[in-house]
């Protein structure tokens, strides 16, 4: 799972500054394709040294960049526009602010730029190929809504009336609400909701941590009508892991506002993950290169501790557990067994002097060799390089009932390391241990960033080799 459902969870930024480079692109493109096509044949198409000579070469580079680079300084509608008005005002009205700005520049420092009826037809050339970018940009955003590539899994929250009065005005496709609670659910009979509503319903009192698990949700909106039924539901919530969004029902559509669902409902972000947008696509990109470059490197110790394994107490090589990831997904993380398998129990933790512990698990666990298969993990996009801990299924369970806000750890992707790890909170799991090591990571979800994940990183190999894993 490459996680771009999570990368566009919030808004639509990391898409639109992706659509924005191709454009800058495009824009480069089309006036190399003009220069030459200006006054030579199909067939100087490669030719570089006309485009460099031409009046265009200085001029492109400039609108490109300038355009490029103005989209990253003040971008602020943050949702995908698909109509025809924000083509004229993000795209056409920008390129000719810019192409103002070009020529006072060139004006000042008196470089020569001829304004002809050939320029004329530059400027509907690049119009020409900037809309049909426009058109595939729009069919890309919808492949990727409509085969479920992206797409936000919903908890809606509210009194019945509300709740079916909210699902009549939905309209776009991302959002796909999974569920709902509905406050005042004994005063129906539940049979009458369901037909009508036609997604599962539940009460307050069901078990949510079992509702958000089961239909992996990421987001829960909560409709505000009476403010003290709002802060009563958020209490029993606010534990968990998903973002929650409260949206208002009695706000009046404001077209200059940002913050609207379907054109028409104020909402406020009450509890978000800072885990989406540009900056997570960079987190992703750099589980993904970083993952397969260590495990080429780690290959030959991998095989190595494979084959002294087999030698010792045969197959399975390998040691797969179920873990809880991002929204309580279930994943099987894997690791090189390092326990005897006569003597094998998933679910009791191992210990210093643990007397399950083959020979050359004992030196694989010192190193943290058993770790290696879960760069696997991260290439699927289970985990990622950075992040809290996986613990066992049990642990989740057995301590999230302890301390509030234990399940907010699963507000990103499990970690191979993490900023609790790096501190010396490696092993123990004992309830001060576990303790320590969700606030260690609550800071972490709090202050995430990715010059933080490369130092978490580098201080890895670090601790692996002053304090050996148990």
């Amino acid at each position: 799972m490459f996680r771009l459902e999570k990368v566009l969870q919030n808004d639509d930024s990391a898409y639109i500054y992706f659509v924005k480079f191709f454009k800058s692109f495009i824009i480069l493109l089309s006036y190399y394709l003009f220069s030459i096509l200006e006054e030579n044949s199909i067939y100087e198409i490669l030719d570089f040294h006309i485009f460099i000579s031409s009046q265009y070469y200085l001029f492109s580079i400039l609108l490109s960049l300038l355009y490029f680079v103005s989209t990253i300084l003040f971008l602020q509608n943050k949702s995908y526009k698909f109509n025809f008005i924000s083509f004229i005002k993000e795209d056409l009205l920008v390129i000719f602010i810019l192409k103002i700005s070009i020529f006072a520049i060139f004006f000042v420092s008196k470089l020569n730029f001829v304004v002809n009826q050939n320029f004329i037809y530059s400027i509907i050339f690049l119009t020409f190929n900037l809309f049909l970018a426009k058109k595939l940009f729009n069919l890309i955003y919808n492949y990727m809504v409509n085969n479920d590539i992206i797409h936000k899994n919903i908890l809606i929250v509210g009194n019945y009336k509300d709740i079916i009065f909210f699902l009549k005005n939905k309209k776009e496709k991302i959002n796909v609400f999974k569920c709902c609670i509905v406050n005042d659910l004994s005063n129906f009979k539940k049979s009458t909701i369901r037909s009508e509503i036609k997604i599962p319903v539940f009460s307050q009192d069901d078990d949510i941590r079992s509702i958000l698990e089961y239909h992996e949700l990421g987001q829960i909106w909560v409709l505000e009508n009476n403010p003290n039924e709002v802060d009563k539901l958020i209490s029993k919530i606010i534990r968990f892991s998903v973002d929650i969004l409260i949206v208002n029902l009695k706000t009046k559509s404001n077209i200059l506002q940002e913050n609207l669902l379907y054109n028409k409902f104020a909402f406020r972000k009450y509890e978000i993950s800072k885990f989406y947008g540009p900056n997570f696509l960079i987190k992703i990109i750099i589980d993904k290169v970083f993952s397969l470059i260590f495990l080429i490197f780690a290959s030959p110790i991998l095989l190595l501790s494979s084959i002294f394994i087999f030698i010792e107490d045969g197959f399975p090589i390998l040691f797969t557990q179920d873990r809880t990831g991002w929204d309580g997904r279930r994943f099987k993380i894997y690791k090189l067994r390092t326990l005897n398998k006569k003597k094998f129990d998933r679910t009791t933790q191992v210990t210093v002097d643990d007397n399950r512990k083959l020979k050359s698990g004992t030196f694989i666990r010192k190193f943290s060799i058993d770790e290696i298969p879960q760069l696997y993990n991260v290439l699927v996009g289970d985990m990622s390089i950075v992040g809290p801990r996986p613990h066992m299924v049990e642990h989740d369970i057995k301590y999230s009932k302890l301390f509030m806000n234990y399940l907010k750890r699963h507000k990103c992707s499990p970690g191979l390391t993490g900023w609790a790890q790096v501190n010396g909170l490696r092993g123990s799991t004992s309830d001060e241990q576990m303790k320590k090591r969700m606030e260690y990571d609550l800071w972490y979800l709090k202050n995430w960033n990715i010059a933080l994940d490369l130092y978490i990183i580098l201080k890895t190999f670090y601790v692996i080799f002053k304090y050996r894993g148990e």
